[in-house]
Parts: structure tokens; sequence; C-alpha cells
């Protein structure tokens, strides 16, 4: 009689051990780059230049951070200086980033909508609430991403806009 009972517990629970095994096998996550999700968080120091003053060329830093693979939203904030030193700008803009090799792209080519407000500081101003100099700023930019490994890239990029005209940039930075 007791071997009788302990063979049904073997089958219970093997049949328990598949129950739970099937579901969780039928989740695993597929590797093909198109059909898994990969959403990033992404920083960016770089470099710029940009025709914001009258008399010269505008040159200076950026940092920008966002998140997203395919599309991306973020804000960039920029502080520019032109050589004749007559002019700074500090520049706050929202991002939205496109790339054209599909929703789950995180290097190639991109398209870049940014804007937001951009503050005016001639040399001899010191910073104050409110500003007595500012405009809003929006702009297209087009670059390319390439990868350096899996967390590492470089971004050369062209701009357009307004209050600037065109500009250039290059950035470096890492994605988590």
């Amino acid at each position: 009689m007791e071997k009788f009972i302990f063979l049904p517990k073997k089958i219970v629970s093997f049949i328990f051990l598949i129950l739970i095994y099937l579901p969780l096998s039928a989740q695993d996550e597929t590797t093909h780059p198109e059909t898994k999700k990969s959403e990033e968080f992404w920083i960016s120091p770089g470099t710029e230049m940009a025709f914001y003053s009258p008399v010269s060329l505008s040159a200076g830093g950026s940092v920008t951070i966002a998140y997203g693979s395919g599309t991306s939203i973020g804000t960039k904030i920029s502080w520019l200086y032109d050589n004749k030193g007559q002019l700074n700008v500090f520049i706050l803009d929202f991002l939205f980033r496109w790339y054209f090799f599909g929703s789950y792209a995180n290097s190639g080519l991109y398209i870049q909508f940014a804007g937001g407000p951009a503050i005016y500081l001639q040399s001899e101003e010191e910073f104050s609430v409110p500003v007595r100099i500012g405009t809003l700023t929006a702009g297209l930019t087009l670059g390319w991403r390439f990868l350096l490994g899996r967390y590492f890239y470089f971004e050369p990029s062209i701009s357009g806009g307004y209050p600037y005209i065109f500009g250039a940039g290059l950035s470096a930075g890492v994605k988590f």
C-alpha cells in the first residue's frame, strides 16, 4: 500500500514542475534586435560652434541627458561665448531625437528637434533673474552616432535654427 501512495506523489511532483517550467520558458525574451525592447538612459558632454553672435563665431560646451532608443527625449544645457568676448549665451533646450534605422536603434543617422530658452549675457554683465536679454530657440540637428563598444559612443552633428543660423558639434558619451 505504501508503494501505491509513493508513486502518485512522484507523478504529481513531476506534473507540478512541468506546469511551473512551461510558462516561465514561454516568457523568455528573444535576442533578435528587432524584437528585443532596449530603452536606455544616456549622457553626453560635447563641444559646439554656432553663429549666435553678430560679430563672430560662438564656441562652447554642452551636456545632454536623455532617455530612449529609436526615439529619445531629454534636455541639453549649453554655454557658448563668441571669439570677440562680447556675448555669452546660456541655452536650456528640450530635445526629441528620432533614429532613421528603426524603433530600437541607438546608433546611426538621427534627426533631432531642440527648443527652449536662451539667455544672452554681455561680457560685463553678471547673471541676474529675471534676465535682461533672452529669447526662445528652436532648431534641427542632423547627426550620426558611432558606437565604441557596448556603452560608449561619439556623435558629429550639424544644426540649423533660430536665433543662430547654423552650427556644428562633436560629443562623446555613455549609455546605460
